[in-house]
């Protein structure tokens, strides 16, 4: 596993102070129920190996918050690194059920990663909304960031099409500048 993350990752927490404790409950969760150290971010893409995700989430934080610096600094950072964080919580899973469950031998496409059956079917973002909203309060710009973080590249985006909050059109570059450039071939 990667460990680059750990030295990226407590600053990045030092950011949050208005929802210090709910984040620390929030983390805790996802420390003590879920595999958030451990999942990867990907079936077969980007990052699909143990630690995926929490690299390609503190990933994209540091480059959100470069975004935001560069293009609109009063945006709070402690906003930016919820959502940069959390963006992509949904695909934990849920408590004792892992999203992404590791296969013994890749399959013949290449997947290393299977998604998990028993979980109720629903998006990425929406189960990170849910997981979210179980513990940290959102304002609708970041739950709006969240929810449509993939910009055009799903239908749902569709919904929001020039619409977008700022902080959502941050997210979606940095979550695609991140995973499309900076995460080619690791």
């Amino acid at each position: 596993m990667n460990i680059i993350w750990r030295e990226r990752y407590k600053p990045l927490l030092e950011k949050i102070v208005n929802r210090k404790d709910q984040v620390n409950k929030f983390l805790d969760f996802l420390e003590d129920k879920t595999n958030w150290i451990t999942a990867p971010a990907s079936t077969k893409y980007h990052l699909d190996r143990d630690g995926g995700l929490i690299d390609h989430s503190v990933g994209v934080t540091h480059t959100l918050l470069k975004l935001k610096n560069i293009l609109i600094p009063e945006i709070p950072d402690e906003s930016c690194v919820v959502i940069g964080l959390f963006h992509d919580v949904g695909k934990v899973g849920m408590a004792g059920k892992p999203y992404y469950i590791k296969l013994k031998t890749p399959a013949k496409d290449g997947k290393k990663y299977i998604i998990n059956k028993d979980l109720a079917a629903m998006g990425i973002a929406a189960r990170s909304l849910m997981l979210i909203s179980k513990f940290i309060s959102l304002s609708d710009n970041e739950a709006q960031a969240i929810a449509y973080h993939d910009g055009q590249y799903i239908p749902e985006g569709k919904i929001v099409a020039h619409r977008e909050s700022a902080l959502t059109l941050l997210l979606h570059y940095a979550d695609y500048w991140t995973s499309h450039i900076l995460e080619r071939g690791e």
